[in-house]
This record gives C-alpha cells, structure tokens and sequence, in this order.
C-alpha cells in the first residue's frame, strides 16, 4: 500500500509539472508586463475559491517586490468592497473557467469603472477571457484530481504563471537586493540582507575602541577606557589612520601571562597581530560571518575605502540578530 500511495503522488507531481511545461507564452504576457510596471496606482488581484488563494500569494509577491498590490475579493467586493477599487489600479483577475458568477459580476463592474483587467484563465473564448484587456491563457489542464475534479495542476500552473509575470515586473523595475532588503526587515530573508554597517555594534565618533600603533599597551587600554560599551579587542592605526593591527583580550591575557611585569610598558606594534582580516561597511553581515567562522575570531575592523577604520563588528552583534548560534562560532 505504501508503494501505491507513492506511486500515486509522483502522477500527481508528474501531472502538476506537465501542466507547467505546457505554459506557453506569447507577445500578450509582453502586454501584461508593460500594463504593471505602467500602473499609475495598485495592482489588484482577485480570485475565487482555490485561484483566490493563488490570487492572495500573487498580491503579497508584488508588494514584496515593489509594486504595491492587495487582494479584491470578489464575493465581497459586489456587497461594497468595489469601493477600494481606485482610478488607474489595474486589477488581475485569476479564474480557470472565467465564467464563474462572482468573476463575471465583478468584471462588469471594473469593466464600467474603466479599470485595465488581466485575465490568467483557461482560454480567451470564456467570459474572463473575452472581456479582459489582456488575456493570459493556461490552455485545457487535466486535474490531478483522481475524479478530475479539484482544482489541483490547474492552479499550479496558475501560481507558476502568476509568479512569471510578478518576478519579470521585478527585473523589469531594477528591483535590488537593497530594496528587497528595505521590505522584508524581519524574519531570515531579512537578516541574511543586513549590511555590515546596520550591524556593526561599534562606531567611529561613538564607541569605536581605535588608538594609535605607536603606544604601549598600557596607554592603548587608558586610550579606550572611558567607552562605555567595552568590545573585545581595539583597532590600531599606524600615522595615516590606516588599520595596521588588532589587539583582543586574547592577546592581553596571553601577554600578561607570559611576561614578568613589564606587559604594559611594551610597544604594542610588537605584540598585536598585524594586518588583520577586515571587511567594508557595505558588505552584507553574512560576509563577516564567512571571515569570522573559519579564523575563529570574534572581531573584525570595518574599514573605509581608504582603510580607515569606521567600525568594528562582534560576534555578539551577529548573535543578537540571530545570524549565527553561539555553537557554530
């Protein structure tokens, strides 16, 4: 029984795909691009029953990649949601039959208000198809369905046709990853975005643990006694304020270990580690990781173009945004 419930689900992964690779586009989904991105206001989307739930993930995907959008509900929009519906908004209506009665008494009305439609449906002879400014066609599927009758490959090769014309309006608007950044600030797709300089817990002019190569170690913890957030290590700079070493708590202990006394009266260009690894500001937090982890060190100088020290980044910053857990560092 297992072997035939298996065997089952690869005819329906097979029937989904199928239903996929049977897309055909042509010079219309040009017309649906170019309607979008010149969409003086919102792009709705509205659906029915299971394409409504497609229609609601195409909206949240077009806000999410810089066009704003929400979803129409069409059973409700006929008892006043019509009212939500502005001058310019171009609205995408998903239907597989186009001739349901909430689709087609939701079409006349857009169709009165002057509203450009979209049409994502099975052909452009049905209601939906006929009346819609631009008509994408998903051709005859066959349900997955064993009795043929859930909506199932149809809505998949909607959902997949839904997110070909939402991503190629994203290309088509030069969407960056600092954009996608700028509305997805929680959660790991944001995290995995953050810069360098959002991180970095330690900055110049505030809090920045920097002092010059050119003193003892005695005068170089005296330097950097009075921050009040205390990092783990402090950026040195030789006499053009560029970063020539670092020198971290590690290093103190294991000099006041080995020596006899005079640890603090030595220059501290003979015992920090030169030219450490450093990183710029606007690089992505998720680089700093991949210097940290491998060196198994737990601060990295933030430099300017000119190797200038503007920050120092800690693996505690990394740990507080859910970058990295403590046992991987």
């Amino acid at each position: 029984m297992p072997t035939e419930h298996r065997q089952f689900a690869q005819q329906v992964l097979d029937a989904e795909a199928a239903a996929i690779r049977g897309l055909a586009l042509d010079e219309r989904f040009d017309a649906a691009v170019r309607l979008i991105l010149d969409c003086p206001a919102s792009v709705l989307t509205c659906g029915i029953g299971k394409a409504g739930h497609v229609a609601r993930k195409l909206s949240a995907s077009f806000s999410s990649t810089g066009t704003p959008s929400h979803f129409l509900n069409p059973a409700e929009a006929v008892h006043g949601d019509l009212g939500s519906v502005r001058r310019g908004d171009v609205v995408v209506v998903l239907s597989y039959s186009g001739e349901s009665d909430e689709i087609v008494r939701v079409l006349s009305v857009l169709k009165k208000l002057g509203n450009a439609v979209v049409a994502v449906t099975a052909t452009a002879a049905n209601s939906l198809g006929r009346h819609a400014d631009v008509t994408l066609e998903l051709g005859k599927i066959e349900e997955a369905c064993p009795l043929g009758l859930a909506p199932s490959a149809s809505t998949t090769a909607m959902l997949a046709l839904g997110d070909a014309l939402c991503l190629s309006v994203m290309r088509a608007r030069d969407f960056t990853a600092d954009d996608f950044a700028l509305y997805h600030p929680a959660g790991q797709l944001g995290r995995k975005l953050i810069k360098v300089r959002e991180a970095m817990g330690f900055r110049r002019g505030e809090n920045l643990p920097v002092a010059s190569d050119r003193l003892t170690v005695g005068q170089v913890l005296h330097e950097v006694s009075s921050i009040k957030r205390r990092s783990g290590a402090v950026v040195l700079v030789d006499e053009a304020g560029r970063v020539s070493g670092i020198f971290s708590d590690g290093d103190l202990r294991r000099l006041l270990t080995d020596e006899d006394g005079t640890a603090l009266r030595r220059p501290v260009r003979d015992v920090m580690t030169r030219n450490p690894k450093r990183i710029r500001a606007d690089e992505l937090a998720s680089a700093a990781i991949a210097i940290m982890r491998p060196h198994r060190i737990d601060d990295l100088p933030v430099v300017d173009d000119d190797d200038r020290p503007v920050g120092l980044i800690d693996i505690q910053d990394l740990v507080v945004l859910k970058m990295m857990d403590v046992d991987g560092t």
